[in-house]
């Protein structure tokens, strides 16, 4: 690269890494930037008022409405300077938070302590909370907010200095989100037309091909329950497709079957969570699953006293990524019998990992019998059995999920799910993932120790 084109470059990050406070200081605009600093003076007072603590929550509505409506026209540029001024603009006051820190330590033990304790939590509330809290006290203020949420996040890892709007929100929402606001709703075929088609469009798990799919996900036979927040009416937050069936499901293919007989409700002894979709990107953060499986078996158990079972019939998405990185590691664990097995299947004397991950990629037509499926099952067991991120939860983002809430790891299916993306995700595996409703807290007592909960044939799989 030339000397002119590094200076090109220099100038580039320098305008883009410039603090708003530095624009806004500015005397003059710069063409190539969203908002020059007149703008963005103008825009910030605008957000000012909107804080105004002199005014009613009423009037900060009001006001918060008027810059979401100049928003909803905004470019994404423009959307961005918006988000770092709410972020930049509105901290905490440091010297407030100063003074009261050394007066709450100075009143350490003594009978002032709780009042210095009360001068100091409120002394760390930043002015940003009341400026978003404004924005939720107009009718579409929570969905502008949610939405908004969503638009920044992948923008994070680029712009740190966003990260604090988004821990803000990430607070509130987890307030305004909590389970006791929430109502779990029954979704059936009878429900409005455009509720099931936002089902069909978050549909995260196994895609709805089909008005004719839909209706089969939806029909007497099944369950299908979404949480519903009063200020986003009509939109599931987070929705479950069940199943009520004689005996645990091993494999998603004939629950999906549109021509498949209706399962006979009266003999049904076990409630399969066959998918499960988050429906909106800006609540990440929020957790909904727990209390959505709990409400959801109190009424399942409501209606059908008969059940006794409640499982999984769920993905593996990070196996293939993993066991693509981890496969040559795995080889060299493996016993001389077991490696000489795989190798006379796989036809490589030496045995290499890039040969074994070849012959993975016809797993639908492995027998019973084969070293390859063997060892990809025991492969399998281990992934969800051992691997845990460095903060002791499960690698696989389901078994993160499921584990978490309580439940353990009881089965693996194999060609649970022989389609293009089971296939992609995990050759084709699932497991059922076992929730016993009286070991739920031990279960996640054993996963704070970093002990995966598992079935005895799981246990005995991941050795080979």
């Amino acid at each position: 690269m030339n000397n002119e084109a590094d200076t090109s470059l220099e100038a580039t990050l320098s305008r883009q890494l410039r603090t708003t406070r530095e624009r806004l200081g500015a005397m003059l605009g710069r063409s190539d930037e969203a908002l020059p600093p007149r703008v963005l003076r103008r825009t910030l007072r605008e957000l000012q008022n909107v804080a105004d603590p002199t005014v009613s929550d009423v009037e900060g509505g009001r006001r918060a409405a008027g810059v979401a409506r100049w928003y909803a026209s905004a470019t994404p540029e423009q959307r961005q300077d918006c988000w770092l001024l709410m972020s930049e603009q509105f901290p905490p006051d440091p010297t407030a938070i100063q003074a009261a820190h050394a007066a709450y330590a100075a009143a350490r033990n003594t009978d002032e302590e709780a009042r210095a304790e009360v001068r100091l939590r409120k002394a760390f509330a930043s002015p940003r909370t009341r400026l978003l809290q404004r924005f939720a006290a107009f009718p579409e203020g929570v969905r502008f907010l949610v939405d908004m949420r969503a638009e920044l996040l992948p923008r994070l890892k680029q712009e740190k200095r966003l990260l604090a709007l988004d821990a803000e929100l990430e607070d509130l929402f987890s307030t305004w989100f909590d389970v006791g606001f929430l109502e779990l709703r029954r979704i059936d075929w009878h429900s409005p037309a455009s509720l099931i088609e936002k089902l069909i469009k978050y549909e995260a798990v196994h895609d709805v091909r089909s008005w004719a799919d839909a209706k089969n996900r939806l029909d007497e036979d099944r369950r299908c329950y979404g949480f519903f927040h009063p200020r986003l009416p009509g939109e599931p937050l987070i929705f479950v497709e069940v199943a009520l069936l004689k005996s645990m499901a091993g494999s998603i293919t004939p629950l999906l079957d549109e021509e498949a007989e209706a399962a006979d409700l009266d003999k049904a002894t076990t409630a399969i969570f066959y998918s499960i979709s988050n429906t909106q990107p800006g609540l990440k953060g929020v957790s909904f699953g727990d209390s959505l499986i709990k409400r959801v078996v109190e009424a399942l158990q409501h209606e059908f006293p008969q059940l006794k079972v409640f499982a999984t019939l769920s993905p593996i998405p990070g196996l293939r990524g993993w066991l693509g990185k981890q496969a040559g590691a795995l080889l060299q664990d493996l016993l001389p019998r077991a490696r000489q097995a795989l190798a006379r299947e796989v036809g490589d004397a030496e045995l290499t990992a890039p040969a074994l991950l070849k012959a993975l990629d016809d797993a639908p037509a492995l027998g019973e019998k084969s070293a390859v499926r063997r060892w990809l099952l025991s492969s399998a067991a281990r992934y969800l059995a051992r691997e845990l991120t460095p903060d002791g939860r499960p690698l696989d983002a389901v078994a993160r999920f499921h584990l978490g809430n309580g439940a353990r790891v009881e089965r693996l299916n194999w060609l649970g799910d022989p389609s293009p993306k089971g296939l992609r995700q995990s050759y084709g595996l699932m497991v059922n993932y076992l929730y016993d409703l009286k070991r739920l807290d031990r279960h996640r007592a054993l996963l704070a120790q970093g002990k995966v909960p598992l079935s005895s044939t799981i246990e005995s799989l991941q050795d080979g």
